[in-house]
């Protein structure tokens, strides 16, 4: 840039801030026609260049006095071409920081403005990092004293800043408590809670890793009971600090049950109570002064979007730097009447949940509703294009609306802080440069496979034709985008289910393998146990023949002086043994003999013929003389039955 850099954006836009002039070039990264267009709005026109965008020549950047800014300003209009806006005197740009603050295995990008604190900061990392602010020593400052007090303009800063946090106080956390615990916080509960007084239930979602404190204030928004007079029930005995989150707080997942109710003094009236719960002129605990300010919160004396005050007793949106849509449930009603938007109760992650990573035929546009309360055009706004019934019923039938309140720095810092993590830096630029007088804004945001798309950004300075013309167009463009999906996920169902059946099949298919392998290794086993037990049983009938050979006497000579029986015996194949018995021996000599030749009397019986008799049913202590098996005698062998 040319040392007539500033003078250029002086004379253009009507600041007269040297100052200010710098940090709006800073903002834009010295690009001097995006910052023009930054400050000057597009229905005023935009600066251009007469013969294109042009480089500008001369000496080096350096510093100018507002009366040199002055005197320049003629020399530059060769080269540009003015469009004067309609509102000479614009509004000082606070300058942002950016920090990126570093803990553990995180990282967090925060954006605040120079105005603000180091406590901010750690109020911040509080909400992100779910470590209380009080364990916390935020490090990496270039100067020496730094405590939560400390002005960041006070510091110089540049603008991108780098940060580190530890926490000496807190034990490192083990790698399965850690995992489980992140689990946890990316859980969603559901919290149905009663108020006791009216016998209302709210259905409120909550992610893991909100606060019990962040509860009691959105509840503060539904039931109009301050934090410090609210009396709870259903609480586990766990949760015994606010600061606590959800998921460690014990609470029974996915849903739990409250009971609130208003706190009752012990000097307390019947009237002042009745009164009570019905005033919304409410003072704020110590813990909870921004959210609670009753006065700054939205009770008028006057008519506050066409609806008098002694019909509503609240503002259009809460104030509290919560994340939640105040006309969810039943408060709507208070504001607009019976025809009212509904917001979404819960943080921008939960919306973002219930809007794009459903089914691609549940899908939604996400509408963001940016409030502000400074904005003349908010009490239009609000009372005839939000309470519009066509709007309303558009609204609910195709988006998912959630709301913010940009009101108060604190609040914009924040919100500025989650579009750049969640939308890109260019979006929350965007909505950085926003005046106050163009808000209420309507952010139109829809969800693609790796980042979330803004659509469209819509203006309070609009009509109910048009802003519904600009829902609709967004609409086609989200029908188009969802149809697409819906084939996509619809093809994709279909190939895993054919996945599916050809891997139920295959699985079929190895368990009938398996089941025809296990048959047969059992038939095999069975096979050769009773092979084993065949052997056994051949084995020791052999010892048991062996030992009956071995135990018979000897067979007598024929020229034997003692009397001899000679028996003929025939097996059954047909084949005939024959041998000589002593006429003394026992008929238990003849079983052992017929048993030695494989034959036991157990299994087989030995028969005579004439007469035909069973010998093995005779006493075998008899002598073969007694059973007249003498002098010779034929017998054959027959199977037992």
């Amino acid at each position: 840039f040319t040392g007539n850099a500033e003078e250029e954006e002086l004379a253009c836009t009507g600041i007269e801030n040297i100052d200010e002039a710098i940090t709006l070039l800073e903002q834009n990264n010295w690009d001097l026609v995006a910052a023009i267009n930054g400050v000057i709005p597009q229905e005023n026109g935009i600066l251009q260049s007469e013969y294109g965008v042009e480089t500008l020549h001369g000496p080096a950047y350096g510093p100018t006095s507002h009366s040199a800014a002055a005197s320049s300003a003629p020399s530059s209009s060769s080269a540009f071409r003015h469009v004067v806006p309609s509102r000479q005197i614009v509004e000082r740009q606070p300058r942002m920081l950016d920090f990126r603050v570093e803990y553990r295995d995180r990282n967090v990008d925060v954006v605040l403005e120079d105005s603000s604190t180091v406590g901010d900061i750690k109020h911040i990392l509080e909400n992100e990092l779910q470590i209380p602010a009080s364990k916390m020593l935020l490090k990496g400052w270039k100067t020496g004293d730094v405590d939560d007090s400390t002005v960041l303009k006070s510091l110089h800063l540049p603008k991108n800043n780098s940060l580190y946090v530890l926490t000496p106080d807190l034990p490192p956390p083990s790698s399965s408590h850690s995992g489980a615990l992140q689990e946890s916080l990316n859980q969603n509960f559901m919290l149905i809670v009663t108020h006791r007084e009216v016998q209302r239930e709210y259905n409120l979602n909550f992610s893991g890793s909100s606060t019990i404190q962040e509860v009691k204030r959105n509840v503060y928004d539904l039931t109009s009971i301050p934090v410090r007079h609210q009396q709870w029930e259903g609480w586990p005995p766990s949760a015994t600090d606010d600061s606590m989150t959800l998921a460690v707080s014990g609470l029974t997942f996915p849903c739990h049950r409250l009971t609130v109710g208003r706190r009752s003094s012990p000097v307390q009236t019947r009237e002042q109570s009745e009164e009570q719960c019905t005033d919304v002129h409410m003072v704020s605990d110590s813990d909870g002064d921004d959210f609670e300010d009753a006065t700054e919160f939205g009770v008028d004396d006057g008519e506050m979007f066409g609806v008098a005050s002694s019909a509503l007793r609240k503002s259009p949106m809460s104030k509290s730097y919560n994340e939640l849509g105040l006309y969810s449930r039943g408060e709507g009603r208070e504001v607009y009447g019976d025809c009212h938007p509904v917001y979404f109760i819960g943080s921008l992650e939960a919306a973002f949940q219930e809007a794009f990573y459903g089914k691609a035929r549940d899908r939604k546009l996400l509408a963001i509703y940016l409030h502000h309360d400074e904005s003349v055009l908010t009490n239009v706004f609000c009372s005839q294009m939000l309470c519009a019934e066509s709007i309303v019923s558009y609204l609910s039938q195709n988006f998912i609306t959630w709301a913010w309140d940009m009101t108060k720095e604190a609040n914009r810092a924040r919100f500025l802080t989650m579009c750049t993590r969640h939308f890109g830096s260019v979006v929350a630029q965007t909505i950085r440069t926003q005046k106050t007088d163009q808000f209420p804004l309507f952010l139109i945001i829809m969800g693609k496979r790796s980042s979330n798309e803004v659509l469209n950004v819509i203006q309070g300075n609009t009509t109910v034709d048009e802003l519904m013309m600009r829902l609709m167009a967004a609409m086609e463009i989200f029908s188009a985008q969802q149809q697409e999906d819906i084939k996509d996920e619809d093809e994709r169902e279909a190939r895993e289910n054919v996945k599916r059946e050809q891997d139920e099949a295959y699985r079929i298919s190895l368990e009938a393998d398996r089941a025809k392998r296990e048959a047969q290794e059992r038939e095999m086993a069975e096979q050769f146990r009773l092979e084993q037990i065949r052997k056994e049983q051949e084995e020791e009938r052999e010892a048991i023949r062996l030992s009956l050979e071995q135990s018979l006497p000897p067979e007598p000579k024929e020229e034997s002086t003692e009397s001899v029986s000679k028996l003929r015996i025939r097996m059954p194949s047909g084949e005939f043994f024959e041998r000589r018995f002593l006429a003394s021996s026992k008929l238990q000599v003849v079983f052992d003999f017929v048993a030695s030749k494989g034959y036991p009397w157990e299994e087989y019986k030995l028969l005579g013929t004439f007469p035909r008799r069973d010998v093995t049913q005779l006493d075998p202590n008899k002598s073969l003389l007694e059973v007249k098996l003498y002098p010779q005698e034929t017998l054959f062998l027959e199977a037992k039955e």
